[in-house]
């Protein structure tokens, strides 16, 4: 039988980190084929604050959250 301790150990960093990548990547996709790939490029060079920047910053923070729940957790006491 397999050991549920043996295996690596899953977080909600990890989880909330592909649910950040999954969200930026389908307002991405959406964009792209709402407003083809020359306006999502103006989008992205505007001054503005716009749905792509945004999303830009969704995938920092879901990488990141990855990071967080890939990490080896470092039990000092035993």
């Amino acid at each position: 039988m397999l050991d549920l301790h043996y295996r690596r150990n899953r977080n909600w960093f990890t989880a909330m980190g592909v649910l950040f990548l999954v969200m930026a990547g389908i307002i991405l996709i959406r964009n792209l084929l709402i407003w083809g790939p020359e306006f999502v490029a103006d989008f992205f060079t505007s001054p503005e604050i716009t749905n792509e920047k945004i999303s830009v910053g969704m995938i920092g923070v879901g990488c990141f959250l990855i990071f967080l729940g890939t990490r080896k957790e470092v039990n000092e006491n035993i």
